[in-house]
């Protein structure tokens, strides 16, 4: 259930953040609630999530991990 909330943000804020919103498309409300869900830590992704698909592989011809596969994979 949605509830009414009242705030008072700095005069030079209000437009500024009411152009973002609408730059991404949302309403002002709708940005400030996700800002206080991550805040709060309610839809926090795990580490794995974060991190999930912004590796790539070494290749075999990289020194690093030759070194690291004579190491750990020997």
């Amino acid at each position: 259930m949605k509830q009414k909330l009242t705030i008072t943000v700095d005069a030079e804020l209000l437009p500024l953040a009411k152009r973002y919103a609408r730059s991404r498309g949302v309403s002002l409300s709708s940005l400030i609630e996700q800002s206080l869900r991550e805040v709060a830590g309610a839809d926090v992704p795990s580490f794995a999530a974060r991190w999930r698909g912004k590796f790539r592989a070494a290749g075999h011809d990289d020194p690093r991990y030759d070194a690291l596969a004579r190491k750990y994979l020997q």
